[in-house]
């Protein structure tokens, strides 16, 4: 009898037992959830979900259009990779980045979830953060104009601003003149006609830059002479006799060879002919007379002409005195080369993104200069130095600019041993603050350079997926 009663007892408790395990389980499967995203099924509990108020998965109910009865399961097409990343995040409460997608296609995922993309955990926020600086680094190249694709006849339309007039198929002679002219002096790659334009304004541009460089060799210089004639002179040669006086020859100044005077004339004349065609048939007037190439472009061809007149009203007054330094201005014309070569406007762009780091680099040299000016003028006063060539902290200043640069010309020293300590930590400080920021701007050409490179090789042509 005792163990047909433990037997019972036994029989009870194991019951009690398998009806506890049946409750909980029964319970487990009602709060359980299955997700099929893009056909791979994740299953977790609805009180995870609830973790993240306010969000698309937080408000799953069997009466949304995309639940399954049959299956009991909510089916969304999404992408599985990235939403294995999401549901980690409700579970762990911590997002990272997969490394697997584009960062864009990400934020899509993020932002069809109902998530914040701002709660990126920090060890993948620069991986994360890439694409924006992809994204605004295409949209600097797209800004250089560096494609060699002819535009269409609707891209022209909107360049010029005849929407609608394109759109109605009401364009005039002139409206489809004007935009061929146009390319003709500015998108060298959009014909032969303008690549042959583009070959003659380089060789016009190079050749004036040339003729002002070797107009001041002295070998292409005539020396002007200036004739006096003292008629009160008793000391007289044989040579120079002339009515009882003397005539003297002076060398007063020299002047370029005549010929460089047609050489420059040939020149601005084909630059003033395509300075008046470019305004004439630019897409617009404003933008155009604004731009740096159009601004400089106009200077030297004025400083030309304002040259030729200056010498023109000296030479009727007697006087041969040119006035060159007007002409300086042509060498600015070299930067419209960079509407002829991509490279240049690659390496300008450059130098804009890196301007940050150039002013802390000058800001930087700007200390230093004064600090190691005011140190090497004391360290040479300290000791006993009368070759002392440091009078004044801005006598310093030229010899802590040139140290810190590393030139070092020799035209000042320090002489003490104090004074040499204080240039050595200066040319080591030189160094160090100059090295400091070339990574950076090399670091940006090379992005845009690669992203250029990438953007060419693309196929011109792109198939459109309907939305």
């Amino acid at each position: 009898m005792n163990y047909g009663n433990e037997a019972q007892e036994f029989l009870k408790t194991n019951s009690m037992r398998v009806s506890q395990k049946s409750d909980k389980s029964w319970m487990d499967s009602e709060h359980r959830v299955i997700l099929n995203v893009g056909g791979i099924r994740h299953e977790t509990y609805m009180h995870v979900l609830k973790k993240i108020p306010a969000t698309r998965l937080s408000r799953l109910t069997p009466n949304l259009a995309n639940y399954d009865p049959i299956l009991n399961e909510y089916f969304f097409d999404r992408h599985p990779g990235v939403f294995a990343m999401i549901l980690n995040y409700y579970r762990t409460g911590k997002l990272h980045y997969p490394t697997f997608c584009c960062g864009p296609l990400f934020e899509e995922e993020l932002e069809y979830w109902g998530l914040d993309a701002n709660q990126v955990e920090p060890c993948c926020w620069m991986t994360y953060t890439q694409h924006r600086d992809t994204q605004e680094t295409l949209a600097v190249i797209e800004s250089l104009d560096l494609d060699s694709d002819p535009p269409t006849q609707e891209e022209i339309a909107k360049k010029f601003g005849w929407e609608d007039d394109f759109y109605s198929g009401s364009l005039s002679t002139w409206q489809k003149l004007k935009p061929k002219i146009w390319a003709l002096f500015d998108e060298p790659w959009s014909s032969k006609y303008a690549r042959i334009i583009s070959c003659a304004s380089v060789f016009f541009v190079l050749t004036n830059i040339i003729s002002f460089c070797l107009k001041t060799h002295p070998s292409f210089r005539i020396p002007t002479l200036t004739i006096s004639y003292d008629p009160q002179s008793k000391q007289l040669s044989h040579d120079h006799e002339f009515g009882g006086g003397t005539i003297g020859a002076f060398k007063q100044s020299t002047l370029p060879h005549p010929w460089f005077f047609y050489v420059d004339l040939i020149c601005n004349i084909y630059f003033t002919f395509e300075l008046i065609a470019r305004t004439i048939f630019a897409p617009s007037l404003r933008k155009f007379l604004r731009a740096p190439i159009t601004v400089i472009d106009i200077l030297a061809t004025a400083s030309f002409y304002l040259d030729w007149i200056t010498n023109k009203i000296f030479a009727t007054t007697g006087s041969m005195d040119s006035i060159d330094f007007l002409s300086i201005v042509c060498i600015l014309r070299l930067f419209k080369l960079t509407k002829h070569f991509s490279g240049l406007k690659i390496l300008i762009q450059t130098f804009k993104a890196s301007a940050q780091e150039l002013l802390l680099l000058v800001f930087f040299v700007m200390l230093a200069i004064v600090i190691f000016a005011a140190l090497v003028y004391y360290a040479e006063r300290i000791e006993k130095n009368p070759e002392n060539q440091f009078t004044s902290i801005p006598a310093g200043l030229w010899w802590s600019l040139i140290t810190i640069c590393t030139i070092g010309f020799g035209d000042m020293v320090p002489k003490t041993y104090l004074g040499m300590v204080v240039g050595s930590f200066c040319a080591l400080m030189g160094v160090l603050t100059i090295a400091l920021p070339v990574p950076v701007i090399v670091a940006n050409f090379s992005n845009l350079y690669s992203h250029t490179q990438a953007r060419a090789k693309l196929p011109k042509k792109k198939r459109r997926v309907l939305q």
